[in-house]
């Protein structure tokens, strides 16, 4: 269900909050309210309105097929989520995973594990591409939704998407969800017929995650120092994991590494700056430089380390 009704209370007290203070007068004609501000419009409420519930309502009237959703995906979703939905540089993998949510790591997927259609709709429209959220189009959220089915063999390639039969494709792990049964506390702590914690034991544990070619595959190199290895953190493995995926190529405005052109204006304004703006966000005439490129929890000495690598290889 919708939680829309609460929520836009909630953005009509914030925008009284930030309205003006008005004069005694002014606060006399407001009986009734608190006395400041004035509720949200329904143009500023339908801004914020966007969710879609998997009953199809929050669709708005559009339609986008496989063929043109194939296009889409491979200029915008491909350089993360891989060709095929396989995932590249740890980026979620959108398809594949059959038969593996019964393993110790397994493979949640669109096909494997999502519950509706429309939540992948809804993040689609709401959230992507990652560098310029709710950028689509709705026909183009339509049709990347579309062959995003298609990669997991739930649609044909000729199969259109559509307002009107959205809610008739059934991912196969619909019917393994269950509904939450727990009673509303409403955060009251009973504190009562506590667990001995003595008594709690752990049965069952994953399996650590181990990624192909070893825990240090992309952040660090091994240099040999008499009889131990010592593990140096490299401003390239953090480059390859955390800035690639819009400076390799471009995206979004980012200044591509090796291309000196566009580099020598932000070398010149100091290394300081560089990494102000890298750690902080920066918005300038060709595009948005996200807050360390939107890993919020990088380590700042991480994300020094991947500028000195980008202007290194861009000078």
């Amino acid at each position: 269900m919708s939680r829309f009704p609460e929520f836009a209370k909630r953005l009509g007290a914030v925008l009284l909050l930030a309205a003006p203070v008005l004069s005694a007068p002014a606060l006399a004609e407001k009986a009734g309210h608190y006395g400041y501000g004035t509720p949200a419009t329904a143009e500023q409420i339908a801004g914020w309105d966007i969710d879609v519930r998997p009953d199809g309502k929050g669709l708005p009237p559009g339609e986008g097929s496989v063929e043109d959703g194939e296009y889409l995906y491979e200029e915008k979703c491909a350089l993360c989520h891989g060709s095929f939905g396989e995932s590249v540089g740890g980026y979620p993998a959108l398809a594949g995973g059959d038969g593996s949510l019964t393993d110790p790591r397994p493979k949640k997927t669109v096909g494997s594990y999502w519950r509706y259609t429309s939540t992948l709709w809804d993040y689609i429209h709401r959230a992507m591409p990652f560098t310029q959220p709710e950028s689509l189009e709705d026909d183009e959220v339509y049709a990347i939704t579309a062959y995003v089915l298609h990669l997991n063999d739930i649609v044909d390639y000729d199969f259109v998407l559509t307002q009107d039969n959205l809610t008739e494709v059934r991912l196969p792990n619909e019917d393994n969800f269950i509904d939450e049964e727990r009673p509303d506390t409403n955060n009251k702590r009973c504190m009562k017929r506590c667990k001995d914690p003595d008594q709690i034991a752990i049965k069952s544990e994953a399996a650590a995650y181990v990624p192909e070619g070893g825990p240090d595959a992309l952040y660090s190199e091994h240099e040999p120092e008499e009889d131990a290895v010592v593990t140096t953190l490299t401003g390239s493995g953090v480059y390859e994991r955390h800035c690639a995926l819009c400076h390799a190529d471009g995206i979004g405005g980012a200044p591509k590494v090796g291309d000196a052109g566009p580099w020598a204006d932000r070398i010149a304004k100091g290394m300081d700056t560089l990494y102000r703006h890298a750690i902080e966000g920066y918005t300038g005439d060709d595009g948005i430089m996200p807050p360390k490129g939107g890993f919020v929890n990088l380590p700042d000495d991480e994300v020094r380390l991947a500028v000195d690598y980008i202007v290194e290889q861009s000078q």
